[in-house]
């Protein structure tokens, strides 16, 4: 039994601890917005944050998120800057077939939630482990930037 935070909800999972956080997400969990991509953590589909840093969940097992707070794309919009990204998506109309979404969604929160104030540097250093096979890269870093001006405003 390997037992956890996810989206502020006490959980526990009996489960191979060295299964792919991924998949007790997903299957053990039922929670499916966490997509998986390459599975060798390369595309960002799968990022959730672990302790509130930016983790891939295809290759994270398990026994790394004991204890340990875990949230998903499902539980981001409880926080000021998902709620402010999530906000500045929609508005940007970013998604095509949002496919990669949830964990560019991921990643973009976890930048602003230690930056408030990123240069397009840090925006695309911090974005770059996420692909979008779509190529939707110019609205994702102007959501990233309305989401931040919301957040410097205190919004």
């Amino acid at each position: 039994m390997v037992s956890l935070n996810v989206n502020s909800k006490a959980v526990s999972i009996d489960a191979d601890p060295e299964m792919p956080l991924l998949w007790a997400l997903r299957e053990e969990l039922q929670l499916t917005g966490t997509k998986f991509g390459c599975g060798m953590a390369l595309c960002g589909a799968c990022t959730v944050h672990l302790d509130g840093q930016a983790v891939r969940a295809c290759q994270t097992p398990l026994s790394a998120a004991a204890g340990k707070r875990v949230t998903t794309i499902e539980g981001i919009g409880a926080s000021p800057v998902g709620q402010a990204v999530q906000a500045a998506w929609n508005a940007g109309d970013v998604p095509q077939c949002g496919y990669c979404q949830s964990g560019q969604v991921m990643s973009a929160c976890a930048l602003l939630a230690q930056n408030k104030k990123p240069s397009d540097a840090d925006i695309d250093g911090a974005m770059s482990g996420n692909l979008c096979r779509c190529g939707t890269y110019h609205q994702i870093r102007a959501a990233i930037q309305v989401a931040a001006v919301t957040l410097q405003r205190g919004a």
